[in-house]
């Protein structure tokens, strides 16, 4: 009988458990369920979001304050000036914007801002190493960066803010102090070498055609002398050409020592301390005051033409045929000419791009460029405007692509679309462009590097920095006759090309030029059209 006592233990166990899952599951219904029932259609006992929640303060919404955006200036006794502005967040940006690039070159071998790039964030006198000043900057979660253009070079670092004084130093350090060591350099030279061999490895052109085209723009002066290190200029480069470089361009009233998210009046402090009263490598104790010796000269546009027959790179693994490439340029006018928002309008009018572009929002499917040249001639692979601006002058041109058998049509179409800007404005492009133009301009300045590298360079070139503001009530105040009388001022100057490929059906440069008067209809001098369906 002793198996059914069994039996029967097990079935009372059963019970038991079977009773309190019941209990459980009534449990939960009712936790989930609440005392009262909520009323059918309501899901949450709280307000719905069209409603105020009840028993709570007004609302006290923030206002815009002039003081908020203020960029503040102080210049020091030796020359150098300090700019910054305030910015919400813990992170800044400072750096040093230098009135010094490759348009100062020309008592030297063109290079040496090339060197100066990879040399850059290197041994100074007070950090031994690279490592030792990376490992400092990262103790306030910084990041440093160096970039130089035409006529400015830029050292700059994003930080913690509360690390602000060890950033200064840094700053300081590679700016005024570097070591310059024979490793270094010889590690710089291998670098700049490696590069020149992978460019002429890449499909990408833009950084030799920009090069070429600055050349044929400004024929062996100022903004045309190379930013890309020539090869032969290699080893010629050497500690003691670097340090006359930097002995006559790094001098305190070609700098500016800016930052964004910073209080000013500490940073000044750092400045004086940092930059000021501690002398650079290349100061001598001579009683003997220091003349820099540098290029004051202005950049004298010349025109021309600039061609190198060549085979381009293969994009490996796509069907894209063998490119040539060509840009024209036109000079244009400096950022302090009364016509530069205006050339700046005309610019995101013709616009342009690749012929693979997804075309979303703000991509500038409706620019000149495309309608009237990617959507019309299927060979065309690129066509896109650019706007180099200067000091003292500006070159304004058009980047096209096609294969090889169609350079001589692309060319000539790219001609006459230049020649078109002279023409007529419409109401509806002309709107388009100045909304894209303010847009693009907000939306960049939302970054802190950004509004870093705007303070710095408009305090070098103006000695103050014009609010975002006043440019949107500039592009604001554009009319039609403005870009006609914009582009009739450009065309009237001798054209610049660039060509980089086969270029075997390249036109001359004289078509090219008769091409671009006022006024051209669309058949070439010989009366010949263009056809679309040529092989």
């Amino acid at each position: 009988m002793s198996h059914i006592t069994d039996i029967k233990v097990l079935i009372s166990r059963l019970c038991s458990m079977k009773s309190g899952a019941s209990s459980l599951r009534f449990g939960v219904r009712n936790f989930s369920q609440g005392d009262r029932p909520l009323p059918k259609g309501i899901v949450t006992p709280l307000p719905p979001l069209s409603e105020p929640m009840p028993n709570l303060p007004p609302v006290i919404y923030t206002t815009a304050k002039t003081e908020d955006t203020l960029t503040e200036v102080t210049t020091l006794s030796n020359g150098l000036r300090i700019a910054s502005e305030k910015k919400f967040g813990q992170f800044c940006t400072a750096g040093v914007v230098i009135d010094s690039g490759p348009r100062y070159e020309v008592a030297y071998p063109n290079g040496i801002c090339h060197f100066l790039e990879k040399l850059s964030f290197g041994a100074t006198h007070k950090f031994p190493t690279r490592d030792v000043m990376l490992r400092e900057l990262e103790r306030h979660g910084g990041i440093c960066d160096c970039q130089g253009s035409r006529d400015t070079t830029v050292y700059a670092t994003s930080a913690d803010s509360r690390g602000l004084e060890a950033v200064t130093q840094v700053l300081a350090e590679v700016t005024l102090r570097p070591q310059l060591t024979t490793e270094e350099i010889e590690a710089a030279r291998q670098a700049v070498a490696f590069e020149l061999e992978t460019l002429a490895m890449r499909p990408e052109q833009e950084t030799i055609l920009m090069d070429m085209i600055h050349s044929a723009a400004y024929k062996g002066n100022t903004l045309g002398l190379p930013k890309i290190c020539p090869r032969e200029n290699v080893n010629k480069i050497d500690r003691g050409v670097i340090l006359n470089f930097l002995k006559n361009h790094y001098t305190p009233e070609r700098m500016v020592v800016a930052a964004v998210g910073v209080d000013h009046e500490p940073f000044v402090e750092y400045v004086q301390k940092y930059f000021v009263d501690t002398k650079p490598t290349w100061h001598s104790s001579d009683d003997a005051p220091f003349k820099p010796q540098n290029d004051s000269s202005i950049a004298q546009y010349t025109g021309g033409i600039e061609q190198e027959e060549c085979e381009i790179p293969l994009y490996p693994g796509s069907d894209l045929p063998e490119l040539s490439h060509v840009v024209i340029g036109i000079e244009s006018c400096s950022h302090g000419d009364p016509d530069f928002v205006a050339t700046c309008v005309l610019n995101m009018m013709m616009g342009g791009g690749g012929s693979f572009s997804a075309g979303g929002p703000g991509k500038g499917m409706y620019t000149r460029l495309y309608t009237n040249v990617l959507n019309r001639y299927h060979w065309m692979f690129n066509a896109t405007a650019y706007n180099h601006a200067y000091g003292d002058t500006g070159l304004f041109c058009v980047h096209s692509a096609s294969p090889p058998n169609r350079i001589y049509d692309t060319t000539l179409v790219i001609a006459r679309e230049l020649s078109n800007m002279a023409g007529k404005v419409g109401e509806t492009e002309l709107r388009r462009a100045k909304t894209q133009l303010q847009s693009m301009l907000l939306m960049n300045l939302e970054a802190r590097p950004v509004v870093f590298e705007d303070v710095g360079r408009q305090v070098l070139a103006t000695g103050k920095r014009k609010p975002p503001s006043y440019f949107i009530n500039e592009i604001e105040k554009i009319t039609a006759d403005d870009i006609v009388r914009v582009a009739r001022r450009m065309l009237n100057k001798r054209p610049a090309v660039a060509a980089r490929g086969k270029l075997s059906h390249l036109p001359a440069f004289e078509e090219i030029q008769a091409n671009m008067t006022l006024g051209k209809s669309d058949t070439s001098p010989q009366g010949r059209r263009l056809n679309l369906f040529r092989v």
